[in-house]
């Protein structure tokens, strides 16, 4: 039976336009705010972490209220910080002589404490918004990671306990929300793996298994597709924290198919990456 070629082009046409008019209705596809967002992830995932900041910046500027850009320049900032550090292990010593630290640290906690006044006051009107309390929580664990992981200062305890209870509070809600499920799954991985018996019991105790078990599992999930990232690349530094670099090796080539600028993947692959290197 020989196919009406107009027919044909009708109905592919069909499909091409109504997902597309879908997401311009939702305002997907419309959304400045949106596009700047992507392209500010793609930039953080790709290793160019003061260009991810600076866009950042511009798009928190533009809407003061913007949690998700708030979030996302703390964690750019974090990792200028860590990278200008190095793998010094006098972490103490190495931010003295540091000089862009004393800026970008001062950076940091501006842009931490708007963002936990922005979401504090939501919950204030809202106690329910699950957005607020997620963002809380994530920027709460930004500031832990930084002062206790990168510069090894014994602070942020209050931020961890609501960092641990907002996040709780959103899984609880929804178990699906992967970058809760992510962020909760570091938490389970430092306190089992980085903190003492009896300092890890203070902390409300930890699990590596389940760790690594939620974070293979968000990074399987259906999900917006920088939650996924974000959870790929999580399983990535668990594995290589571990030094299990057969199941590292290629969660990295994954990653660096679509962050081919990412620099760290591409070192830990020339090292590691023992299958391109022969």
């Amino acid at each position: 039976m020989r196919t009406n070629p107009i027919l044909a082009l009708t109905f592919l046409l069909c499909c091409l336009l109504v997902p597309a008019m879908t997401a311009v209705a939702q305002g997907v596809a419309a959304s400045p705010t949106a596009t700047a967002l992507t392209t500010a992830y793609h930039l953080f995932y790709s290793g160019h972490y003061e260009r991810a900041s600076d866009m950042a910046l511009e798009l928190r500027m533009a809407e003061p209220d913007n949690l998700e850009a708030a979030e996302l320049r703390t964690s750019a900032l974090h990792f200028q910080i860590k990278r200008a550090l190095g793998a010094s292990a006098g972490k103490s010593k190495a931010f003295a002589s540091c000089a862009t630290c004393p800026a970008l640290f001062a950076d940091f906690m501006t842009e931490l404490r708007h963002g936990q006044s922005v979401a504090r006051a939501r919950l204030k009107a809202e106690p329910e918004d699950e957005t607020a309390t997620f963002f809380l929580g994530k920027l709460d664990l930004n500031y832990v990671w930084l002062q206790s992981g990168t510069l090894g200062r014994k602070t942020g305890w209050d931020e961890y306990w609501e960092a641990r209870k907002s996040l709780d509070a959103v899984l609880k809600k929804n178990p699906t929300h992967i970058r809760a499920k992510v962020a909760r799954a570091w938490i389970d991985y430092i306190v089992d793996t980085k903190m003492p018996l009896g300092t890890g019991w203070l902390l409300g105790g930890g699990n590596k298994k389940r760790a690594f078990r939620a974070a293979k599992e968000a990074a399987q999930a259906p999900a917006d597709s920088f939650a996924t990232v974000e959870a790929v690349f999580a399983m990535w530094d668990m594995h290589v924290r571990e030094k299990n670099y057969v199941e590292a090796v290629p969660i990295a080539r994954r990653l660096a198919l679509d962050f081919p600028e990412n620099q760290d993947l591409l070192k830990f692959l020339d090292t590691h990456d023992t299958v391109a290197q022969r």
